[in-house]
């Protein structure tokens, strides 16, 4: 009888390992103490969501906001949440629970400022994708790379792109409280756009102190060079934060 015509499924593995026909893992309490195949699906998928979440924070948000302390705690996120997936999909742990863990990473909230609503939707992309990364094992590389450059694109047509138009918003305590009243909103905002040299769309008059003669008006203009400033609406010197 030809061996090589015999039917593999014939075979115990137990047997076989037993006379030395499978390849032994080495264990300890059950755990195998090295798993090439699994090392390796983890250090590539690990590789490449960090890539991906790099090129999302370094080339779209970062240009934009210059903020390293969103930049570091974006790259961790994106790292640990990644990890905590990645060894919960692969000890089979049950999704609900995985949604639930994101869920809970979803609420956080600093106390040290409130984060600004550009901040949060990075913050649940690179969650998002991390996820996805981390879960998708049974997912293709070419599916997966299809779908990080599909949110890639997105972000890229609508945050790194003219096709919307940013409108920045500075509050100013303005002096000439004369300028303040219905009918001379083309005086304030002439006399808006000589002063601070911005330029200048919508002018809105908030709170008015007759006391002391000034006024609290909150400017539209188009920002230069597209860029986002972090302290346009700070009114008090604690809330600035350096």
């Amino acid at each position: 009888m030809n061996l090589l015509q015999i039917n593999l499924q014939d075979f115990d593995p137990d047997i076989a390992r037993e006379f030395g026909g499978g390849a032994s893992t080495m264990d300890f309490l059950g755990v195998p103490l090295f798993d090439a195949q699994s090392l390796w699906t983890t250090l590539i998928r690990f590789v490449f969501n960090i890539l991906v979440c790099w090129v999302i924070i370094h080339f779209f948000y970062y240009k934009k906001a210059n903020r390293k302390d969103y930049y570091f705690t974006f790259i961790m996120f994106a790292a640990v949440i990644f990890l905590i997936i990645s060894l919960m999909e692969n000890m089979k742990m049950n999704i609900a629970y995985a949604l639930g863990l994101f869920a809970i990473f979803g609420m956080i909230r600093y106390r040290t400022e409130t984060i600004k609503i550009r901040e949060m939707t990075y913050l649940f992309v690179v969650m998002g994708l991390s996820i996805v990364n981390g879960m998708a094992l049974s997912t293709s590389y070419i599916e997966l790379l299809a779908v990080n450059l599909m949110v890639v694109l997105i972000i890229w047509m609508l945050d790194g792109t003219k096709l919307l138009k940013h409108t920045a918003t500075k509050i100013i305590l303005y002096d000439r409280i004369e300028n303040t009243k219905h009918g001379k909103e083309e005086d304030l905002k002439t006399d808006l756009i000589e002063r601070t040299g911005l330029d200048i769309s919508k002018v809105e008059v908030g709170h008015i102190d007759y006391l002391r003669d000034v006024a609290f008006v909150k400017v539209y203009y188009k920002p230069i060079d597209g860029e986002v400033n972090t302290i346009d609406t700070i009114t008090k010197l604690k809330d600035f934060d350096v």
